[in-house]
C-alpha cells in the first residue's frame, strides 16, 4: 500500500466536513472538490459564474502548491455545475489554468452543490 499523506493549506478554504483538503498516495494527489470559498474570510463569491469559477481554480492551485505541485501536474478534473447553461463561461476561466496539455476531464450537471454554489472542481494530479 502506497504512502499516505494528509495535506493542509490555510491558502485554500478549511474543509466543512469530514474529509481533507488532498491525500497524497504514493506520487498520486487527491484533491477534495473546491469551492468558491475565500480562504482569509470565509465568504462565498458567487456574484458572476466567471469570478466563482476563478476562485474554485485558484483554490485547488494553493492545494496543489502545498504538495509541491501546479497545474502541469494535474491529470484529471472532476467538474460539477448547478447548470449546463454556465458550461461555457466556466470552460473559458478554467481552460487558462491549462494552457499546455489539459487533464482528462468530465463535468456534469448536478442538482444542488454545497453552499448552493455553482461550480466545484476536484482534481487528481501525479508527480
Amino acid at each position: 500500500m502506497a504512502t499516505k499523506k494528509i495535506i493542509q493549506t490555510d491558502k485554500a478554504p478549511a474543509p466543512i466536513g469530514p474529509y481533507n483538503q488532498a491525500v497524497l498516495a504514493g506520487d498520486t494527489l487527491y484533491i477534495s472538490g473546491q469551492i468558491a470559498l475565500h480562504p482569509e474570510t470565509g465568504v462565498l463569491h458567487t456574484n458572476s459564474i466567471q469570478e466563482e469559477t476563478e476562485l474554485v481554480m485558484k483554490n485547488l492551485g494553493a492545494v496543489l502548491k502545498a504538495a509541491g505541485m501546479d497545474y502541469s501536474h494535474v491529470v484529471k478534473c472532476s467538474i460539477f455545475i448547478s447548470d449546463m447553461q454556465q458550461f461555457t463561461q466556466i470552460n473559458e476561466v478554467y481552460g487558462r489554468y491549462f494552457q499546455e496539455q489539459a487533464p482528462a476531464r468530465e463535468t456534469v450537471q448536478v442538482a444542488v452543490l454545497p453552499k448552493n454554489v455553482n461550480v466545484e472542481i476536484s482534481a487528481i494530479a501525479s508527480f
